[in-house]
């Protein structure tokens, strides 16, 4: 009896050696839950006859129960290492199998898709055309490939020109001679192959009151019909309070055909007179573009650019990835463009400790942990995401290895009854 006892403790310590072994042997694995091996006692029992004093009949290993506390946060320098400051998941997906993890290490591969050191990928939600999120999983990727260009179709014009100012004294209009003109301003604008051209707007007031007239080049070339182009202008009547005209709060440029440094067609879509309304219809073959004056004013003050913005930009290569903090995944690009991917997932289960470990730092779903509750950090009971950073394992090693001094006192203790056991027994042997 007293044998059997003794080496289901034996069995108990080892168990318990094992667990604190495997603790210590992952401290230093990012996102690792260490666990802790809970014990029972046994006793027997009997249908007749059952007694309140019975004698137990040793120890059983009743659970390895994992301990889900937060590990802490070290930084890095990769953006694509992530660590969950909180409660969640990340969802992986391996040939369609599901898998959930703590530890953040991804990288892409070579189709540009995020994935683990084990090769599975990180799930997510996919930004739709409309800006929205889709509602399945699905594999995040990076586009790797160059951003094609976009030609500019409108600029944002917001000023404000001095009410005081008086017409220029000198007459006509030549962009060369700064007397004939009160102010100007310029922008960068693109055109149907990326190029860039800068366009100036020039200012004049007239003789008629709150009336100016805007002239507009680009490259300092004429943009206007005719060939060679003529001027092309437009007159800006401002209301008596200063704002202007609602009817008149868009200036579009038709007739710009854009040039390469030498002055000649550079290949790129040329303007069409006969498009006019803004916006003009997708997709667009020419260069016409419109020039946004909403909220300009003339009121008494210095002439002020108060923004100045276009919608256009050059082909840019990838240039970094940002993850915030609520998952969502944005690529810059060197022309200073960032595209929306989508935003990373996180699960959430009702019972953690039922999750069954699979090995690479990664749990499957079983019965005992329920159904994952899927969404993106910062929301309902889900963490948020740091970027840059891993999550360290939590195992606190002091701890461990105060544990691994009891666990093996636990083991000499019932070896020492086995040897006592034994030592009685053959006394018993012994006696004639």
């Amino acid at each position: 009896m007293a044998f059997n006892t003794a080496i289901s403790g034996l069995r108990a310590a080892s168990s318990d050696l094992n667990v604190i072994g495997n603790n210590i042997a992952n401290a230093s694995t990012t996102g690792f839950k260490g666990s802790v091996a809970e014990f029972a006692d046994v006793y027997a029992s009997s249908v007749v006859g059952g007694g309140g004093n019975s004698v137990g009949s040793g120890v059983l290993l009743a659970d390895v129960a994992q301990q889900f506390s937060q590990g802490n946060i070290s930084f890095t320098n990769n953006a694509l290492d992530l660590a969950i400051n909180g409660t969640g998941f990340f969802i992986t997906s391996a040939q369609g199998e599901k898998g959930y993890t703590r530890s953040g290490l991804f990288s892409l591969d070579r189709d540009g898709f995020i994935v683990n050191n084990s090769g599975a990928n990180l799930q997510g939600f996919l930004t739709t055309g409309s800006g929205g999120l889709d509602s399945d999983l699905s594999n995040l990727q990076i586009q790797t490939g160059n951003l094609e260009p976009i030609r500019t179709t409108e600029i944002k014009s917001l000023l404000n020109l001095d009410a005081s100012a008086l017409p220029p004294a000198t007459t006509p209009f030549d962009a060369q001679n700064t007397d004939t003109f009160n102010n100007s301003t310029s922008v960068s604008v693109f055109d149907s192959q990326g190029n860039s051209h800068v366009m100036t707007q020039y200012f004049v007031k007239e003789a008629a009151l709150n009336t100016w007239t805007m002239h507009v080049k680009i490259d300092d070339e004429d943009v206007g019909a005719g060939s060679p182009a003529t001027l092309q202008s437009y007159t800006l009547v401002f209301n008596d309070d200063g704002t202007l005209s609602t009817t008149q709060p868009l200036a579009a440029v038709t007739n710009w055909t854009p040039v390469n440094e030498s002055g000649n067609p550079n290949g790129s879509a040329v303007g069409d007179a006969a498009l006019t309304s803004f916006p003009f219809p997708d997709p667009l073959t020419s260069s016409n573009f419109v020039i946004n004056l909403t909220g300009t004013t003339q009121f008494g003050g210095s002439f002020s650019v108060n923004d100045l913005t276009q919608n256009g930009f050059a082909q840019g290569r990838l240039a970094g990835i940002d993850i915030a903090s609520d998952g969502s995944l944005f690529a810059r690009y060197t022309n200073g463009q960032s595209r929306s991917l989508g935003k990373v997932a996180l699960a959430a289960f009702n019972n953690e400790q039922g999750l069954s470990p699979q090995g690479n730092s990664a749990w499957a779903e079983t019965f005992e942990s329920g159904s994952p509750k899927v969404g993106v950090p910062a929301t309902a009971a889900l963490g948020v995401i740091q970027s840059g950073a891993l999550e360290d394992s939590n195992v606190e090693l002091s701890e461990e290895l105060v544990a691994l001094i009891v666990a093996q006192r636990n083991f000499q203790a019932n070896a020492k009854t086995i040897e006592t056991e034994s030592a009685v027994t053959q006394s018993i042997i012994s006696l004639r």
